[in-house]
């Protein structure tokens, strides 16, 4: 069985990776973008994409919810991923000698209170944690710093300067699961959606109103602008139930009524592993 990550060996998204699948035996296939986990996915390559969606310091990482929606794919699973950072550089590097700091965007808001505290340094946005660690190994400049996973540092022989250096402790990244074949959970299931309205008074209200009168529990409601209308929305929702529930199926029949266009991302198991991987592979 294969996933497909963004990132190099060391990121968190591999990370994620053995933890969700495990124990199942999984190689972590590493991609330089999200695009193309997508991609390894909808060709055949891998079985399954794992992707952060969002993280519980930094916020939602928004070029996947897009990529969700331009992709035929369908999310099977999700994961939560404790992230703990470190400050690190090529081996004999001072941390007061340290100049410039790079990661991943993401990674950087995440440590920005350390980040401040280091007088002086300037801070690079790099396409990956991992990545970034990569990039100070192969420049020979002890002033050069990089943030990512104690792995990270491990695989690329470099030194850890400082370790959890994240603003709070309480990191977490949430990832999503996706394959070509959908699964249906039936019991302690969430569904992702994505869906449009028309712009006028009440209609937002009345989509939540389809789920509230059924008690439904709304997890999360994400808006991201409609590409080529401006000043109109996508609206991303996960809410807790999967398609196989009757309320669950009516709210979304009801919904159908009035949005202009709705589809259904996945259903899948809250917070838990798959437990027949085989199934979908």
């Amino acid at each position: 069985m294969r996933a497909a990550f963004q990132g190099e060996p060391g990121a968190y998204s591999e990370a994620a990776v053995f933890e969700f699948f495990a124990p199942a035996d999984v190689s972590a296939v590493p991609c330089e973008s999200f695009e193309l986990v997508f991609n390894a996915v909808k060709t055949g390559d891998c079985q399954f994409g794992v992707l952060p969606i969002e993280n519980s310091l930094a916020g939602s990482i928004h070029q996947n919810y897009d990529l969700l929606l331009q992709n035929p794919l369908w999310v099977v699973g999700e994961h939560y991923l404790r992230v703990s950072h470190c400050l690190i550089a090529r081996p004999g590097a001072r941390l007061d000698g340290i100049k410039t700091v790079m990661s991943h965007p993401q990674a950087l808001a995440q440590c920005a209170g350390f980040l401040k505290s280091m007088s002086g340094v300037k801070v690079e946005p790099v396409y990956d944690t991992a990545g970034s660690v990569k990039i100070i190994r192969n420049q020979n400049d002890p002033s050069l710093a990089a943030i990512a996973s104690l792995q990270a540092a491990r695989n690329f022989g470099m030194q850890v300067l400082a370790e959890h250096i994240e603003d709070n402790q309480a990191n977490f990244t949430r990832f999503l699961v996706v394959s070509a074949q959908p699964v249906h959970p039936v019991s302690e299931a969430k569904t992702s959606i994505v869906f449009t309205l028309i712009n006028e008074p009440g209609s937002l209200y009345r989509a939540m109103r389809e789920f509230a009168t059924r008690d439904i529990d709304l997890c999360k409601i994400e808006s991201r602008p409609l590409v080529g209308t401006p000043w109109d929305y996508l609206f991303y929702l996960d809410l807790s139930g999967s398609t196989e529930n009757g309320p669950v199926q009516e709210a979304l029949e009801n919904l159908k009524q009035f949005a202009p266009m709705l589809r259904v991302l996945g259903s899948y198991p809250a917070k838990k592993r798959l437990t027949n991987f085989r199934e979908i592979s």
